[in-house]
């Protein structure tokens, strides 16, 4: 069984890392250099980095704050935000990012998808899928969760597959910030029906979360934010409660 990764989340505005709830309410959680550096020493697998209002302010993801963040870690970096075109990636991957995520962008233009693949690899692009429960169905929002589309997220997350991405971030906007556990049954039936690697995102909120999930979520990763940004939890804690539970963590 491959080792499951625990993944801390910056949510970045202006410059400083912001936590919500349900993509609202936002407050302050510190330096994204200096939190970065710290959750690489503290053992995380991978660290994901999204500018969350480069979408909305019609502007490109800060390749400077992303060399600053790089330049302090040793393990496999993800930049979003802002990502509209092939031209957009290079200076991140330059910047130090490992991989990219695309998320609005590709859904406007899913050929978006096709096109990042073919020229950086399947393995540098992830898709970043955030939808909440409308009248009973997924339904897949954008720019920051403030626009619903008319996709249902596990069509979409099929096509996205078939296009070439390496890896899904599926986030719950009605779990996120709400520490009451992951959407467990959605990445249980998402994990059936595609391939590729599913980070979970929305809901953790205790060391259980993380072993419900990957013990009946059919997830290969777990992103949190809050939980790390606020030392409610530590990494290498949630990583021995996990051995214990018998969870393949590195």
């Amino acid at each position: 069984m491959l080792k499951k990764r625990i993944i801390p989340c910056l949510d970045v505005k202006n410059g400083r890392t912001v936590k919500g709830t349900n993509f609202v309410n936002i407050r302050d959680a510190g330096d994204p250099v200096e939190l970065g550096a710290l959750y690489a020493d503290q053992g995380a697998d991978e660290l994901v980095f999204l500018d969350i209002t480069a979408t909305n302010e019609g502007r490109k993801t800060f390749k400077e704050l992303v060399r600053d963040i790089a330049q302090h870690l040793n393990i496999p970096f993800t930049v979003g935000g802002g990502i509209s075109s092939v031209e957009d990636v290079a200076p991140l991957l330059y910047a130090g990012a490992d991989k990219v995520s695309v998320n609005s962008s590709a859904v406007k233009r899913p050929d978006l998808i096709n096109e990042l693949a073919l020229e950086f690899g399947s393995q540098c692009i992830v898709v970043a899928i955030d939808a909440r429960q409308v009248d009973g169905q997924w339904i897949v929002h954008t720019h920051g969760g403030s626009r619903p589309t008319e996709l249902e997220l596990f069509s979409w997350a099929r096509e996205v597959e078939k296009r070439g991405a390496g890896e899904i971030l599926f986030t719950s906007m009605d779990h996120d910030g709400t520490k009451q556990g992951f959407a467990v049954e959605a990445l249980k039936k998402l994990g059936e029906q595609i391939n590729i690697p599913i980070i979970a995102s929305g809901g953790a909120g205790e060391m259980q979360h993380f072993d419900e999930v990957f013990s009946s979520g059919k997830v290969d990763a777990a992103l949190a934010a809050s939980i790390f940004h606020f030392k409610e939890i530590s990494i290498p804690e949630l990583k021995s409660y996990l051995k214990q539970k018998n969870i393949p963590v590195r």
